[in-house]
C-alpha cells in the first residue's frame, strides 16, 4: 500500500520535477525565438548586449530578459564554437541564474551552460566569476567560452597562479573572470592585508558560478585558506626527534583509523621519555612538563608522520620535497603543505630538506569567503547525496537537471572477495575479456600505490595499458582522451574534476593535433577522420566504455564520478566494482554485520558474493562516513564563525581607513579611550585617595605620552575626584598632540596616522590570529571538564578580542607620541631583507594545507626617529627618495602609507 507522499509523488511529480516542468515552458519560448535571432547579422547579434544593457538601466531586471538573452548566447555559441545548447542545458542556466545548484551528468556539458548564467548576470556589470578546481580547467574554459561572450562584446579574464597584482586587477576587472577557488580566496585575503585602496585587485563581490561544486563546497571546505608568514627554524629538532623513530614498535602507541589519530601508549611515554633525556632534548625529567610542551607537539607530529601517513599513498617524494597527493583526486598538490609542522616531520621522515613553519597572518573557510556572495550558484555531476548540506550551509537547493540523451549504462552490482589478491585477479580477468572483443576499460583506484599495484598485475599477463596518477600528472588531458579507443587499458586515480570526457572511438581533435606538419596533412586528416569513425563502430558494438572500480571511496559521489566517465549522450557502457573484505572503507567503516552476512552467504576463498544486500550495506558505511565528515567540516564552521565576525569588524575597519586620508578622529577617539583605561585601572571607581595608585598612573603616562606630569602631586590636592584626574590628563595630552601637529604640519601628521593605524592593526591581528590557533587547539580538552569547547572558545575569543581592541587603541597613542619626524643626508640605500607569505590552504583534520611563497612589504610599524634620527624633514617632494634611509622614492615608502 502507497503511503501518502509516495502517492502524491505518482500523481504530481517530485518536487524537482515540477521544477524542471516549469523551466520548460521558459525554452519553449526561447526555442520560439531562434528563427528570429538567428537571422541576425553578426552585427546585429553582437548589439543585442548594449540593448540588454540599456533595458537593465531602464529599469528592467535580468529575469525580464532571461528568454532573449539566452536566445542569443545560444546563437553565438553556434557561430563561435559550433555547439547548440540542448533544451536541458537551457533548463541547467536557468537554475544557475535562480541561485541554486544543477546536477547535470558527466558529459551533459556544464562548461557550455555556464555561458548563459555568466552572461546575462555580466550584463549588469559588477563582473561574474566562474570558479572550477585546477588552473588548466580555469584556462581551458576561458579561452573556450571566452569566444562566445567576446562575440557579444563583453570580457573575459582568467586568474591563475603566478600572476602580478597588476594582471590581477586587470583580469577582475573583465564582465566575466574564470578561476579556482583557492586563487579567488587568496586574494581575497591578500587584498584585506594591503595599504591602499588602488592596490586591491578584488572588485566587490556580485555573482559566483562555482564548477564542480560538491568538490569546492563539500571536499575542500574541511580546509580552511590561510595566509602565513615563516617563523624560525626548528629543522634540526625535527630530524634529532625523527632520529628515535626507529626504536618505535607497535605496543609504544593507540591508533584510531576511523578518526586518524595516534597517541603515545603509556609504555611509550616512558620509553620516549628516557630516550629524550638521553638525547638532551627535555628541560626537565617529566615529558608533560609545561617546559617540554614544544617536544611534546615535535614528538606527536612524528609519530602522526610514521603511523598515520603512507608514502605514495598521502605523498610522494620528488626533487628532495614531500609532495602531497589530494585524496579526491588522486592529483599532486604542488606547494601545498601540511600544517602544525606535520609537513616538517615527514620532510625529516624521508630524509629531504626540512623547510621553515609557518604563523598564520590572514585566514578564512571556503564556506564563509562563498558566503560572501549576493548570488551564489553551482554544477555539478553529483550534489544530490550532499543537498542536506548544500541547504543548511549554503542556503542552495539542488536541481537535478534531465540528461538530453537516456543513459543506457548498465550499473552492475558489485562483487565482494575474501582477499585483494582474490579481488585483483578478478579484475584482471574481467579486462582480460573487455580486451577479447575490443571494449575499452577505464580502471579506477583510490591512491598511487593501489595504482601501481594493478599495474603491476596487468604487467604479468602482458596487458598493455596506460597509468594517470600523480606520477604521469603532466600527460592527463592525453590519456583521459584517448581512453575511449578500441581495446585501450587506462588506469586511473580518482576522476573528480578531470574536466576532459572519454570519447568513443577517442578524442578526434585531439587525434588530429598529434599529427605531424607535411605537405599531405589534409589527407592524413581524411584518413585520421575514417580511422575514428570505424574505430567508434566497433567500440559501440563492443558495449561502449566498461567502468571497472578496484574498491569503493569514503564519498558515493566520488564513485558516482567514476561511473559518470561512461554512458555519456545516450552511449552503452557499463560499471562494477570489486570490493575486498581488506579494502580500507569494508575494513574500518564496515560494520561486524557485514562480515557476518557475507559469511553467512557463503564467501570463500577465490569466490565472489555478488548480493543488493552487499550494495545497500555498503552504501550505509559510506552514508555514515560521510556523516561523519559533515560534522568536521559544520564544527570547523562553528568555531570559524566565531572568527568571522571578528574577521569581518577588522576588515570592514581597514577599508574604512584606507578610504579616507583624515583619521585623525579615530586616534583622538584612541586617545581618549587609553587615558580612561590608565585611570580605571589605576584608580579604583568610587575608592578613597589612599587606594589610588598615582606613581603608577605616572609612570605610565611617561611611558606611553613620554609626559612627565605631577600626577601624585594632583592625587594629594584635597577633594580631588578620578574625573578631574581624567580630564587634567586629556587636556595635557590634547595639548602635546596639538604642539607636535603644529611642528609636523597637518598633511605629515595625517600620513603617520594612518600609517601607523593601519600596520599597527594588522601587527595586532596577527597575534590576535597566533593567539585563536592556539586557543583552537587546546580548547578541546574543555570536554574532559563537562564544558562545551565551543562556548568556551566563544567566551574566551571574545575575551581576547576586546584585549586586541584595547591594544591596538593603546599602540597607535603610543607611537603616535613617541614619533618624530626628522630629515638627515640619508646612507648608503641597504636592499631590504625579503619577508616571505605564503597562501596555505590548511586542514584542521589532517593538518594539510598548500603554501607559495610570496614577497611582502616590511610590515614594521615603528617610529621612523628609532631608525634614522635627523633633521626636521618638512615637505617631501613624492618622487624624492625617502627621508627614513629605505633607498626608495617617499611615494614608494612612507609617502605610500606603508602599502
Amino acid at each position: 500500500m502507497l503511503g501518502i507522499g509516495s502517492l502524491a509523488k505518482r500523481l504530481f511529480g517530485s518536487a524537482n520535477d515540477r521544477t524542471v516542468k516549469q523551466l520548460r515552458s521558459r525554452v519553449a519560448a526561447i526555442n520560439a525565438l531562434e528563427a528570429q535571432i538567428s537571422a541576425l547579422s553578426d552585427a546585429d547579434l553582437k548589439a543585442q548586449t548594449d540593448k540588454f544593457k540599456a533595458r537593465l538601466a531602464a529599469g528592467e531586471t535580468t529575469d525580464d530578459l532571461l528568454v532573449e538573452a539566452f536566445a542569443t548566447v545560444r546563437e553565438a555559441a553556434k557561430r563561435t564554437l559550433g555547439q547548440r545548447h540542448f533544451d536541458v542545458q537551457l533548463i541547467g542556466g536557468m537554475v544557475l541564474h535562480s541561485g541554486k545548484i544543477a546536477e547535470m551528468r558527466t558529459g551533459e556539458g556544464k562548461t557550455l551552460v555556464a555561458t548563459l548564467a555568466a552572461y546575462l548576470n555580466a550584463l549588469e556589470g559588477k563582473g561574474v566569476h566562474v570558479i572550477t578546481v585546477n588552473d588548466y580547467l580555469a584556462k581551458r574554459d576561458a579561452t573556450q567560452m571566452g569566444a562566445v561572450y567576446g562575440f557579444l562584446g563583453l570580457s573575459t579574464g582568467v586568474i591563475v597562479n603566478d600572476l602580478t597584482d597588476e594582471e590581477r586587477r586587470e583580469n577582475y576587472a573583465a564582465d566575466i573572470t574564470y578561476g579556482t577557488n583557492n586563487e579567488f580566496g587568496f586574494d581575497y585575503l591578500r587584498d584585506n592585508m594591503k595599504y591602499r585602496l588602488e592596490h586591491l585587485v578584488q572588485r566587490p563581490f556580485h555573482y559566483a558560478i562555482v564548477d564542480e561544486v560538491d568538490s569546492i563546497l563539500i571536499d575542500e571546505a574541511r580546509t580552511p585558506l590561510i595566509i602565513s608568514g615563516p617563523t624560525e627554524d626548528n629543522s634540526d629538532l625535527y630530524r634529532r626527534i625523527d632520529a628515535l623513530m626507529p626504536q618505535l614498535v607497535e605496543a609504544d602507541y593507540e591508533k584510531d583509523e576511523k578518526q586518524r589519530s595516534v597517541s603515545l601508549s603509556e609504555e611509550g611515554q616512558e620509553k620516549f621519555e628516557k630516550l629524550l633525556l638521553a638525547g638532551g632534548m627535555l628541560k626537565t625529567s617529566n615529558l608533560y612538563d609545561a617546559e617540554n610542551v614544544t617536544i611534546v607537539h615535535h614528538l606527536q607530529q612524528a609519530l602522526r608522520a610514521h603511523v598515520l601517513f603512507r608514502r605514495d599513498r598521502d605523498y610522494v617524494v620528488k626533487d628532495d620535497k614531500v609532495v602531497i597527493i589530494d585524496e579526491f583526486t588522486g592529483r599532486m598538490m604542488t606547494g601545498r603543505r601540511y600544517s602544525e609542522g606535520l609537513h616538517q616531520a615527514l620532510e625529516a621522515k624521508e630524509h629531504v630538506t626540512v623547510q621553515n613553519e609557518n604563523q598564520t597572518l590572514a585566514s578564512i573557510t571556503f564556506q564563509n569567503y562563498f558566503r560572501l556572495y549576493p548570488k551564489l550558484s553551482g554544477m555539478t555531476g553529483t550534489a544530490a547525496t550532499e543537498a542536506a548540506e548544500f541547504g543548511e550551509i549554503y542556503k542552495l537547493d539542488v536541481i537535478e537537471i534531465p540528461t538530453n540523451v537516456p543513459v543506457i549504462r548498465k550499473d552492475l552490482d558489485d562483487e565482494v572477495y575474501l582477499s585483494m589478491g582474490d579481488k585483483f585477479n578478478a579484475i584482471v580477468l574481467l579486462v582480460e575479456e573487455c580486451r577479447a572483443r575490443q571494449q575499452p576499460v577505464l580502471v579506477g583506484t583510490v591512491s598511487i600505490e593501489k595504482s601501481e599495484l594493478l599495474s603491476a598485475h596487468l604487467k604479468k599477463k602482458n596487458i598493455p595499458h596506460r597509468v594517470l596518477n600523480a606520477r604521469f600528472h603532466a600527460q592527463e588531458a592525453g590519456i583521459v582522451a584517448q581512453a575511449g579507443q578500441p581495446g585501450a587499458v587506462t588506469i586511473a586515480t580518482n576522476m573528480a574534476g578531470r574536466g576532459t570526457d572519454i570519447q568513443m572511438g577517442g578524442n578526434l581533435s585531439m587525434l588530429i593535433a598529434e599529427l605531424p606538419e607535411s605537405d599531405d596533412r589534409e589527407a592524413l586528416i581524411a584518413e585520421m577522420r575514417a580511422k575514428h569513425a570505424r574505430d567508434k563502430e566497433i567500440v559501440l558494438a563492443a558495449g561502449g566504455l566498461y567502468i571497472i572500480g578496484t574498491e569503493r571511496h569514503e564519498s558515493r559521489r566520488i564513485d558516482n564520478q567514476l561511473r559518470g566517465r561512461s554512458g555519456r549522450q545516450g552511449d552503452p557502457g557499463a560499471s562494477k566494482f570489486f570490493l575486498s573484505l581488506e579494502d580500507d572503507l569494508m575494513r574500518i567503516f564496515g560494520s561486524d554485520n557485514l562480515s557476518r552476512m557475507l559469511q553467512r552467504l557463503g564467501l570463500k576463498e577465490g569466490e565472489a558474493i555478488i548480493h543488493p544486500w552487499v550494495n545497500k550495506a555498503l552504501e550505509k558505511a559510506q552514508q555514515k562516513v560521510e556523516a561523519r565528515n559533515f560534522d568536521i567540516r559544520k564544527n570547523l564552521l562553528r568555531y570559524d564563525d566565531v572568527m568571522n565576525e571578528q574577521r569581518k569588524a577588522i576588515y570592514g575597519q581597514r577599508r574604512e581607513f584606507m578610504n579616507t586620508n583624515d583619521v585623525s578622529d579615530v586616534a583622538l577617539s584612541m586617545r581618549e579611550h587609553t587615558v580612561n583605561n590608565l585611570v580605571a585601572s589605576h584608580i579604583p571607581a568610587g575608592s578613597y585617595s589612599e587606594a589610588w595608585n598615582a606613581p603608577g598612573l605616572k609612570d605610565e603616562v611617561a611611558r606611553i605620552f613620554t609626559l612627565d606630569l605631577p600626577v601624585p602631586e594632583w592625587a594629594a590636592e584635597e577633594g580631588i575626584a578620578e574625573d578631574e584626574i581624567r580630564h587634567r590628563l586629556e587636556h595635557e595630552v590634547t595639548a602635546f598632540f596639538k604642539a607636535k601637529e603644529e611642528r609636523f604640519g597637518a598633511e605629515i601628521m595625517r600620513m603617520i596616522e594612518k600609517s601607523m593605524l593601519l600596520q599597527i592593526l594588522d601587527q595586532c591581528w596577527k597575534e590576535h590570529l597566533l593567539q585563536l590557533d592556539y586557543l583552537r587547539q587546546a580548547i578541546g580538552l574543555r570536554a574532559y571538564g563537562q564544558r562545551d569547547p565551543l562556548r568556551e572558545y566563544q567566551q574566551e575569543a571574545f575575551g581576547l578580542y576586546e584585549a586586541m581592541l584595547d591594544r591596538i587603541n593603546e599602540d597607535v597613542t603610543r607611537i603616535l607620541a613617541h614619533v618624530e619626524v626628522r630629515v638627515e643626508q640619508p646612507p648608503e640605500p641597504l636592499p631590504p631583507e625579503p619577508v616571505n607569505l605564503s597562501p596555505v590552504h590548511d586542514d584542521p583534520l589532517t593538518g594539510e594545507n598548500e603554501a607559495r611563497p610570496l614577497p611582502m612589504p616590511d610590515p614594521e610599524g615603528m617610529p621612523f626617529s628609532d631608525r634614522v634620527p635627523a633633521a626636521n624633514w618638512g615637505k617631501v617632494s613624492r618622487n624624492a627618495l625617502c627621508p627614513c634611509g629605505s633607498g626608495k622614492k617617499f611615494k614608494h615608502c612612507h609617502g605610500a602609507l606603508a602599502g
